[in-house]
Order: C-alpha cells, then sequence, then structure tokens
C-alpha cells in the first residue's frame, strides 16, 4: 500500500494518491472524514497488474483519518503519517496529515 501527496502551487489543495495491492479483491474503496465514512463514489480503480488506485483532491492543512474497504473489511494503511484510536470502531485508524 503507499500514499503519494501532490501539492498544487494555484490552489490550497493536495493531490493524493491512494494505491492498494490486492490482486484478489474485488472492489477496494478508501473511506474517511472526507467522506462521512461512506463508500458510495469512493471506489479506486482495479488496474491489470491487480493494484486498485485512485486520488482524491483534498484541502491543505488539514488531517483525516481514513480506512480501505477491501471487499466489505475495513484494512489500515501500513504507510500512514500517524494513527489514531476510534472509539466509535474500536479500533485504530490511519491518519493522513497534509
Amino acid at each position: 500500500m503507499a500514499i503519494a501527496k501532490q501539492y498544487l502551487k494555484t490552489k490550497p489543495i493536495c493531490k493524493v494518491t491512494f494505491t492498494v495491492p490486492a490482486s484478489e479483491a474485488k472492489k477496494v474503496e478508501v473511506v474517511g472524514d472526507f467522506n462521512n465514512w461512506k463508500p458510495k463514489g469512493a471506489a479506486l480503480k482495479k488496474l491489470k497488474n491487480g493494484t486498485f488506485k485512485g486520488a482524491l483532491n483534498l484541502p491543505k492543512e488539514s488531517t483525516f483519518e481514513f480506512k480501505y474497504l477491501i471487499d466489505g473489511a475495513y484494512v489500515n494503511e501500513i504507510e500512514a503519517d500517524r494513527y489514531q484510536w476510534n472509539e466509535y470502531a474500536g479500533s485504530e485508524n490511519a491518519v493522513l496529515e497534509l
């Protein structure tokens, strides 16, 4: 798994690209604070090599908790900026700091 951040010079946003190697998966979505944890419209595209990839434009100087939803199972990003305990979920969420 990987996250790439590209800060735009002309706008106060960061293009965040999520890459998830999950060749056996049928569906991978990224959910978090930025989309109210709703998987609708959050699907990553499956590439021919079995990797799922997608990008979001998020506001700079923000922090977001998120997870991947791989075939219905929540999975943390191993390269997250840090992790935050979430009492509601009873587990840690990956944190993206922009």
